[in-house]
């Protein structure tokens, strides 16, 4: 077989292996759609009449402006059980054990990778469930939801390698849960909650300039039907920076870290 064919077998070994740790122990991938989902409530019915209101409507106007926002922020909650997986095996030793093995290196951090996506995909499900039974409504077509769908699969596979390779950095599996919590939270200080333009100067310009926004807008424009404009060219670049700055950064610490 070739180099590549080993590497593909060894990968969807290492895939299997994740999945089956996501399945013996659900409570991190139930809590990666907990998050979103209280925060949906919370915004839905704590401030969804008020914040209604100031864009024209009411509660439901809200709630469809809103569960974009939401449904990004758990993608990005998502992310994290990656830091903790990868500091876990980094730290319990098992690594020792793939070393003694004929196993690509590569396989180690693509199955953790392309393991946690499908687990924020399948945790994503709950979320939008729960969106419409609060009053979200989408006009959107079978193929804007496929554009959407293939929209949060990039952006969980950007977001992913970045928190692997914060895993990679972290000595305990503590500091590891806690490093991707700016990327959990990064949609706050976007268009997630409200437009930026109705945001201070300073932190509309942060809003506008961040990753999260223009990914975001283009998810409501596939499901709302709002103006998309540019957002979705930039949201693909900002995932190819991200995924790109990722998989470098954790190749490199991977492999210094497991050097013989």
């Amino acid at each position: 077989m070739s180099s590549l064919t080993y590497a593909v077998h060894d990968s969807r070994i290492m895939l299997r292996r994740n999945l089956k740790h996501a399945i013996r122990y659900p409570a991190v991938g139930f809590g990666s759609a907990l998050t979103p989902i209280l925060m949906l409530l919370l915004f839905a019915y704590a401030f969804g009449d008020s914040i209604g209101a100031g864009m024209g409507g009411g509660r439901d106007t809200y709630v469809n402006y809103l569960t974009p926002g939401i449904i990004i922020m758990g993608v990005a909650s998502g992310s994290m059980s990656t830091s903790i997986a990868v500091c876990q095996d980094m730290t319990e030793g098992i690594i020792n054990r793939f070393r003694t093995m004929p196993i690509t290196r590569s396989s180690f951090m693509t199955g953790h990778v392309i393991g946690s996506v499908v687990q924020t995909m399948a945790c994503l499900v709950p979320v939008v469930a729960v969106a419409f039974a609060v009053g979200f409504r989408s006009d959107a077509t079978a193929l804007e939801w496929l554009a959407a769908a293939g929209l949060l699969a990039a952006i969980a596979f950007a977001v992913t390698w970045l928190s692997a390779a914060l895993g990679l950095i972290s000595k305990t599996v503590e500091s590891a849960s806690n490093k991707p919590l700016l990327v959990q939270f990064l949609p706050f200080l976007g268009s997630a909650f409200v437009p930026a333009d109705s945001m201070s100067p300073g932190l509309r310009w942060f809003a506008e300039n961040q990753p999260f926004t223009p990914m975001t807008e283009t998810l409501r424009g596939l499901l709302s039907g709002t103006e998309i404009g540019n957002s979705g060219w930039i949201s693909l670049a900002w995932c190819m920076v991200i995924a790109s700055v990722g998989y470098v950064w954790s190749r490199s610490k991977f492999n210094s870290t497991t050097k013989r």
